[in-house]
């Protein structure tokens, strides 16, 4: 339980300061852009006042660096706000979040809230909080499909490639996963989309473009579509499949190739049980980094895959806020996207340690 504290405790600190890395990085990145997010959210009408105005009040008027604290304030579990309303800024702050005050310093008082991520410039008066919130699940669902896909089958595969070594069918395996290994992930979404979605789409009943939830043409409803699911999880898990069964047909013929595993079949043991229980659990290490790694990016947005078959997730949002340079969208992209990172590596870093013992927390 001690251990488990202090992995815990360990692995948090760490995650500060890797997201305190990522604002300052993608916070100063955006800041020396030529966009005026306060024109932006005029239409780029020429108006000195309302311009003036809209800087004011979120702070556009004020140096870098004090731009960056009310960024880090906005976005805190524990914030800073004036006690009175004569600060545009915190007025407009107050009014966008709700929050349980701890104490006052002076003027100021010191507040537990949400972590507020603005709103979009594109947008308006949506949150962008609320932008994620609408397309991540589509990412979460196309993610975990491919990832299911690509484990499941490869996995299934290297252990296959791994018992019939040297053989046709395990240089056919390797022949296929390394052309797609090679393959890009936006053109093998072009390749899948044009033969699968235009080609044969008579035969497959496949569109080119489509998400989870489709608007119904006569009644205006949103109707589920996991028939849309299946050309870009496919695709998505071309890659990870490939590598995870090149990754599970070496590592197999690694531990397979080991004196205990000889010992064990040399007691009696049989081939079943000594593959399963002996060999593959030891053998599968690398295979979690991998699947790890990428379903951490699947969740973080396949950004070519979405924007090709129009499925609404994060990935696509993302492109559409960075050719509209609606930046508030941008920042919590990135954010969740690290945390979706740091996350996965904290579970697969436990994980180790369930799986092979000789790993400590």
């Amino acid at each position: 339980l001690n251990n488990l504290r202090n992995f815990l405790l360990t692995k948090i600190y760490d995650t500060m300061l890797v997201i305190l890395g990522v604002v300052v990085v993608i916070f100063l990145l955006f800041n020396v852009l030529p966009a005026d997010p306060a024109r932006m959210m005029l239409d780029k009408r020429e108006d000195s006042e309302q311009l003036n105005e809209i800087k004011k009040k979120y702070a556009l008027d004020q140096p870098v660096f004090i731009q960056f604290l009310y960024y880090i304030n906005d976005l805190s579990f524990i914030s800073v706000l004036e006690n009175n309303n004569k600060d545009n800024y915190t007025y407009a702050k107050q009014k966008k979040y709700k929050y349980f005050k701890i104490f006052d310093i002076g003027s100021k008082s010191i507040v537990v809230k949400k972590p507020y991520l603005r709103e979009s410039y594109f947008k308006k008066g949506e949150r962008v909080s609320s932008i994620i919130l609408s397309t991540f699940p589509n990412t979460v669902v196309l993610a975990t499909s491919s990832m299911f896909l690509a484990s499941f089958l490869g996995i299934i595969l290297g252990i296959l490639c791994a018992i019939f070594i040297n053989t046709f069918f395990d240089r056919l395996i390797i022949f296929f996963t390394a052309i797609g290994i090679s393959l890009p992930s936006f053109f093998s979404a072009m390749l899948f989309a044009w033969i699968f979605g235009f080609l044969l789409h008579d035969y497959t009943n496949l569109s080119v473009t489509g998400s989870l939830f489709e608007i119904d043409d006569y009644s205006g409803e949103k109707k589920l579509s996991l028939i849309n699911l299946i050309l870009p999880a496919l695709t998505l898990s071309l890659r990870p499949l490939s590598i995870i069964t090149q990754l599970t047909r070496n590592s197999l013929i690694d531990v397979l190739s080991m004196d205990y595993i000889r010992t064990a079949t040399s007691k009696g043991l049989s081939k079943f049980k000594v593959l399963f229980k002996h060999a593959l659990v030891n053998a599968l290490n690398p295979v979690i980094t991998s699947i790890s790694g990428w379903f951490a990016s699947l969740l973080a947005g396949s950004v070519f895959v979405e924007y090709i078959f129009g499925w609404n997730g994060i990935g696509k949002e993302l492109v559409n806020s960075l050719n509209n340079l609606d930046v508030p969208v941008v920042m919590g992209i990135v954010l969740l996207v690290s945390l979706i990172f740091v996350f996965v590596n904290i579970v697969v870093d436990y994980l180790y340690s369930i799986i092979d013992p000789r790993i400590k927390t």
